[in-house]
């Protein structure tokens, strides 16, 4: 299991990642014809095209960001909360 530390870390990067494509979608939704997305790992240019696309990211991030909390919480206190998205 990792530390605390390295959780939290991995913890405010996906945020600032769900920030990001947020922010794409947001702009792209509301006319832009293009956006730039920059998580701070990577760059890269998406259209309304991308949009199915970032929405799978979005929630596999979001999906990402609500294991390491639990982890997290394990590691802190001994207890998490589970978070369970059906597969039908």
């Amino acid at each position: 299991m990792a530390d605390a530390v390295w959780i939290q870390e991995r913890i405010t990067r996906t945020r600032e990642t769900i920030v990001s494509i947020e922010n794409a979608v947001t702009a792209l939704v509301s006319g832009a014809q293009s956006y730039t997305l920059d998580t701070g790992q990577t760059r890269q240019t998406v259209t309304k095209a991308n949009l199915a696309e970032l929405k799978n990211s979005l929630s596999y991030y979001e999906g990402r960001l609500r294991e390491l909390e639990a982890e997290l919480g394990v590691l802190t206190n001994g207890t998490a909360s589970l978070y369970v998205t059906p597969g039908f």
